[in-house]
């Protein structure tokens, strides 16, 4: 494997009170950097002090987009720093290059990368329940040239930031608006993928939700515009008669395939709960809040953890979730995730990778 270098920085930051910051606004002292050509292929892996970089204005992400990016995160366990499903979002991160034809990351290198970065500013995980420190690997096309064409330059980072809850009002039931007049992604297309592209296609209608009181947007199919697909930044779940449903990425492939979903189900199955992914239309949904097999709502990632819906708004109308509480299964699952995530629930799943000891 290759060497990773490390440059120490002269001065080191002032960690926040993480209680009092947005998400994703401070940064550690580290970051994890690493260069791509074609001559040389992914090379040169360091890492160095955090640190603004220089771009050139035809750089080709400015103006083309190529670009991937993960989140993922670290956490306290007692003298212990931990990582949670870094494989599994590393692999993802490939796959997403994949669609985006970015050269494939070499994954030991990237793997041992971020775990030595959290091992160097491991100081800077929170030590508080429910605050964690968010992980951001990323790749961005290089090249110095106006034109349409695949890049023959990258660069992958990793940044990190220590955050607090994703939502200001914590673990509370969210209101989702059903959108039925914008797309975000169609089959064929980025969806799949984890690419700006995706977040940038949310923006206005995102938007557009705030202004008349809603937190996030629930996407349809871009062709039938009948089947669901995500929320601008999450996967969603729908209990129903018993039975944990959720749109198949497999199926869907315009939708992100969530690596919290797939904690969710897993876990679930474990409980010796019916677990199904599929296609389920919004029409369904209605139908089963109707006749009483609406039972929860909550939508999964990596930011939130679990979501809890409260109210989903379709056409005008708003079908309440469980009286507009946090149901019950949302609540135990968030509470054994996030058991996971501190070591006070055991890791029979191996989601957890221990980094560095304090």
């Amino acid at each position: 494997m290759a060497e990773i270098k490390f440059v120490e920085a002269k001065t080191l930051k002032a960690k926040p009170d993480v209680s009092k910051i947005g998400f994703g606004t401070h940064f550690t002292d580290y970051m994890f950097v690493m260069d791509y050509d074609a001559a040389q292929g992914w090379h040169d892996a360091r890492i160095v002090p955090h640190e603004k970089i220089l771009l050139d204005p035809a750089n080709a992400t400015l103006h083309y987009g190529q670009a991937i990016f993960e989140g993922l995160k670290a956490y306290r366990q007692g003298n212990k720093a931990v990582v949670f499903r870094a494989k599994d979002h590393l692999q993802r991160l490939n796959r997403s290059a994949k669609i985006l034809d970015i050269p494939e990351l070499p994954f030991d290198v990237i793997h041992a990368g971020l775990l030595k970065l959290v091992d160097v500013d491991k100081d800077w995980i929170p030590t508080e329940k429910g605050q964690s420190l968010y992980i951001r690997p990323f790749v961005f096309a290089t090249d110095e040239v106006l034109g349409v064409s695949v890049s023959k330059k990258y660069k992958f980072m990793i940044i990190m930031s220590p955050v607090a809850a994703y939502y200001a009002h914590g673990f509370a039931p969210v209101k989702i608006l059903v959108e039925d007049k914008y797309v975000r992604a169609v089959r064929g297309g980025l969806g799949a993928a984890k690419t700006p592209a995706n977040y940038a296609a949310s923006l206005h209608a995102g938007l557009v939700a705030h202004d008349i009181g809603f937190d996030q947007v629930l996407w349809l199919d871009g062709v039938e515009r009948r089947y669901i697909e995500e929320v601008g930044s999450m996967n969603i779940l729908f209990k129903i008669n018993g039975e944990i449903v959720s749109p198949s990425p497999q199926i869907q492939t315009s939708i992100l395939d969530g690596i919290t979903r797939r904690t969710v189900n897993q876990i679930a199955k474990a409980w010796g709960m019916p677990v199904v992914e599929r296609r389920i239309s919004i029409d369904e949904v209605i139908a089963a809040h109707e006749d009483g097999r609406l039972e929860e709502v909550f939508g999964s990632g990596t930011a939130a953890v679990i979501s809890p819906v409260g109210v989903l708004r379709y056409k005008d109308h708003d079908y309440v979730i469980g009286d507009g509480k946090i149901g019950a299964f949302a609540q135990k699952m968030y509470d054994y995730i996030e058991g996971l995530h501190v070591g006070e629930v055991e890791d029979t799943f191996g989601f957890i990778e221990v980094v560095g000891e304090y």
